[in-house]
């Protein structure tokens, strides 16, 4: 097709993002993160050419939580990897839907792993998931420069007129059907925000101190509330202390309840993320049977349960059938291909998390698969900043996921994301509990780059 598109150059930036607050899930505590924007320069086959962006932060900590690898070796494997995946790209020898070159890369990602662990000599290979984060960022570059150069919104390149069907890539079952008619014709003009209340986090103002950051935004849950009219909420449990768990989950629901009754909001949704600290499901099925005993508007309120146990789902191949029975339980960390989609189904998990980290293309196609089956799914982020934030954003807009969408950064790397903010204001400052997408572009995948103030936009 003449919308299809080559690689000319690639070239990935880095920078380091400070934390205004340290942020703790799963055992670890985060206070900065190396940061990756990639540019793509692209050439469909009529000659337009088009820089296309891809951005997103290199979190070892959630995509290789090692006991092994200190973590400025897993960050330096995963600068080196980013690199080596844009090497990739310009290799690729033809022009194709960006859907196509995601499959080719995606095949090499397990030789790029190991040159680059072998090149540090690592103890511990680089994990999947991890290179998966490392390709996100050229996979994003590749459908926003398609977008870009066909002068199109990248939703709209997802139909017959620009893209394969998707037998090809999900089986004879997907025969005939194209993607577009898994996605919403515009984005959803606003989408309710998941705030995330870390392990650390302060839920009442009496807990503040002056060790607090004095930088005009919230520091504790009720003042976040008050600030953003908060409607939905994602709680992070420690996995191995039921009772501080469950204390953990009643407090947040007294401050949620009592700040939202003083700004006259009645709708809490809550969700629970352990981080897969949780041995078996059995220690979930005690928690959630606790807090409908003791708070059954609690229990009400919790809309899903996210990624209890650990993310290899043949190490134990737990059924997760007991949780179901109660809540959603939605996995995350365990989904990084379409394999383990079918795996986690056969486990009886209940939906999925997609995650602009695991790729664009990858999340596109589980969304149809999830949809097809009637399987509901959610969009979640990595603590996405700036042009990150904008793209998971913008998918979550186009999908149907259950209630809203993550952005936490605003709470985390609010500096991060100033650049960007000044052209999407609503994006990254909620009203009424909501972002809005109304100043989202045209073309591509709606960033706006050229009017973004950072000096890597304006590079040659």
């Amino acid at each position: 097709m003449n919308s299809d598109i080559l690689v000319l150059e690639a070239q990935p930036y880095f920078s380091l993002e400070k934390a205004r607050l340290p942020l703790k899930f799963g055992g670890v505590v985060v206070e900065g993160v190396t940061f990756a924007h990639v540019r793509l320069r692209v050439e469909n086959a009529d000659g337009r050419v088009a820089d296309g962006w891809g951005a997103i932060p290199l979190s070892d900590f959630w995509g290789w939580p090692s006991k092994v690898v200190a973590h400025e070796q897993r960050d330096e494997a995963m600068r080196r990897l980013t690199h080596e995946c844009c090497a990739a790209a310009m290799r690729l020898p033809r022009l194709a839907h960006p859907f196509d070159l995601f499959a080719e890369l995606e095949s090499e990602l397990p030789a790029l792993s190991a040159k680059v662990s072998s090149a540090l000599s690592l103890v511990e290979p680089v994990p999947f998931l991890t290179a998966l984060i490392c390709l996100s960022t050229i996979d994003a570059a590749l459908h926003d420069g398609f977008g870009t150069a066909n002068g199109i919104c990248t939703y709209d390149g997802y139909g017959p007129d620009f893209c394969p069907d998707l037998g090809r890539y999900l089986g004879p079952t997907f025969s005939g059907k194209y993607l577009s008619e898994y996605l919403r014709p515009a984005y959803n003009r606003c989408l309710p925000v998941f705030h995330l209340v870390g392990a650390l986090d302060k839920l009442r103002r009496s807990e503040l101190s002056d060790a607090d950051p004095h930088d005009g935004l919230p520091n504790s849950l009720d003042d976040w509330i008050a600030h953003d009219g908060l409607r939905c909420l994602k709680v992070k449990l420690n996995g191995r202390d039921l009772e501080w768990d469950l204390n953990r989950m009643l407090e947040v629901e007294v401050v949620a309840r009592e700040e939202q009754a003083a700004l006259g909001i009645d709708e809490l949704h809550l969700s629970a993320d352990t981080n897969e600290m949780c041995e078996s499901p059995g220690y979930i099925v005690e928690l959630l049977t606790k807090l409908r005993e003791r708070r059954p508007s609690a229990y009400e309120a919790l809309l899903y349960v996210e990624q209890p146990t650990e993310r290899d789902l043949n190490a134990h191949r737990f059924d997760m059938s007991p949780i179901a029975k109660l809540k959603p339980v939605i996995v995350d960390e365990s989904l990084m291909t379409l394999g383990d989609f079918d795996l986690a189904m056969e486990l009886h998990w209940s939906g999925v998390a997609l995650k602009t980290c695991k790729c664009h293309s990858h999340a596109l196609l589980v969304a149809a698969r999830a949809t097809q089956a009637g399987v509901p799914y959610t969009v979640q982020d990595l603590t996405n900043t700036g042009i990150s934030l904008v793209h998971s954003v913008g998918l979550a807009a186009r999908l149907d996921p259950l209630m809203g969408v993550e952005a936490n950064s605003r709470q985390f790397f609010p500096a991060s994301n100033a650049p960007e903010a000044a052209v999407h204001p609503n994006l990254y400052q909620p009203v009424g509990g909501q972002i809005a997408t109304a100043t989202f572009g045209a073309t591509g995948l709606g960033y706006r780059v050229s009017q973004i103030g950072r000096d890597i936009f304006r590079s040659p």
